[in-house]
């Protein structure tokens, strides 16, 4: 349980960590881009490694580096580094402000290898211009005084960085269209594939991320997952001269495992969100019904929900109004979880306040009807645990409303 607990604050913090990171241990070896200067002389050789998804919470997504060799050996890129002991990391995390690190960075050392995740190569089909421009790129990159950026989980991460290199050193946004398999979805869709077997991941993801991931993306915004950007390049091809090749030139794997990563296995039905929601469904309405026959209000049971539906509320204000996460706002279930509910929490145990606890309730009913409308009409997509929830708050309330306060 103490896992799923993390999973929660994690997930309900945008998955900030999930989407792309690869190793918490400090670079290695930074300096050592700076032994080559001329591809003519050294011939340099740049692959994409991808790693399938990991059983941990920042590797579900699965990771992304670069390979750049010459005859001085082979160093692997890592956009993905980040330290969760450093200082204010967590708050900055919080806010949406987090820093990740480039750094030279052998597989072995990040875990991929040693986890025993699958690991694919391939090898890039670029001119040695191209290939030079590549190195001076992250030659640059792991730089201290460079490697630091600002992490953007669907448009700046361990995926979207060697992408924007490798277009780049090509001079041009690679064209992506034919890449029928990345047509039609969302940014929700695609989590939502990804955290099939977490389904208090997705409940964190669906609560923190808004309207923004029910809109229908282009295909080279999918490439913000590693397995996506894999499969992309596979399909592209490169004009040079009048001359078209494909951008892939082999590809192989430099590590076995599964095809479907190293996916905890799927949580059981009595463990996910979803069975925890309908139990408390279920509590709410023996409640309710004992409340109307005695007619009296359980002012415990309003405190006790609203005061968590409440602070919940000010999660997502604070998500949605104050962080910099992407894709939080417009957010519409600050409809039915706002921090106004702690009045709701409050207002029974006051006894001059029936007045404001009868219009805090009518409101509360209003935001239901309101967030049932956007939920119908397409423009966010629910949890299914959402529905339970909103039950049980909408049951509260009506009873409230043919039951005097006190």
């Amino acid at each position: 349980m103490k896992r799923h607990l993390w999973h929660i604050v994690a997930a309900c913090i945008a998955m900030a960590l999930s989407l792309g990171a690869g190793a918490q241990v400090a670079p290695v070896n930074n300096s050592a881009l700076n032994s080559v200067s001329d591809s003519t002389s050294h011939p340099i050789e740049v692959s994409l490694i991808t790693f399938y998804p990991g059983d941990e919470v920042f590797e579900v997504f699965g990771h992304t580096e670069i390979l750049i060799s010459d005859s001085t050996g082979n160093y692997y890129i890592n956009y993905g580094v980040f330290d969760f002991n450093s200082p204010g990391f967590v708050t900055r995390y919080i806010m949406g402000e987090t820093d990740y690190l480039c750094a030279v960075m052998p597989p072995e050392l990040d875990g991929g290898i040693k986890k025993g995740r699958k690991m694919v190569k391939q090898q890039l089909n670029l001119t040695p211009q191209e290939a030079q421009q590549v190195w001076d790129a992250l030659a640059w990159n792991v730089q201290p005084s460079n490697r630091e950026y600002r992490y953007r989980h669907f448009s700046n991460n361990c995926s979207t960085r060697p992408r924007d290199v490798i277009e780049s050193a090509l001079g041009h946004e690679l064209d992506y269209s034919q890449c029928d398999y990345l047509v039609g979805k969302t940014l929700r869709q695609v989590m939502t594939h990804y955290t099939r077997n977490y389904p208090w991941e997705q409940f964190g993801i669906d609560l923190a991320l808004g309207a923004a991931c029910d809109t229908v993306i282009d295909a080279r915004t999918h490439t913000f997952v590693p397995l996506f950007l894999m499969h992309a390049l596979e399909g592209i091809s490169v004009s040079r001269n009048g001359k078209t090749s494909p951008l892939v030139s082999s590809t192989s794997v430099v590590n076995p495992g599964s095809d479907e990563g190293m996916v905890m296995p799927p949580t059981p039905w009595y463990l996910t969100p979803l069975f925890f929601a309908l139990l408390l469904l279920a509590v709410t309405l023996a409640i309710v019904l004992r409340d109307w026959r005695r007619k009296r209000l359980s002012r415990w049971m309003d405190t006790a929900f609203f005061t968590v539906a409440g602070l919940a509320g000010c999660l997502i204000f604070f998500i949605e109004f104050i962080s910099t996460h992407e894709a939080v706002c417009p957010n519409y279930n600050i409809l039915w979880l706002n921090p106004l509910l702690l009045l709701l929490a409050i207002l029974p145990w006051i006894k001059k306040a029936p007045a404001a606890l009868r219009w805090s309730h009518i409101v509360n009913l209003a935001l239901i009807a309101t967030m049932a409308m956007v939920w119908l009409s397409g423009l966010q997509v629910a949890n299914a645990a959402f529905y339970p929830l909103v039950a049980s708050s909408l049951a509260l309330s009506l009873r409230a409303m043919m039951l005097k306060s006190r």
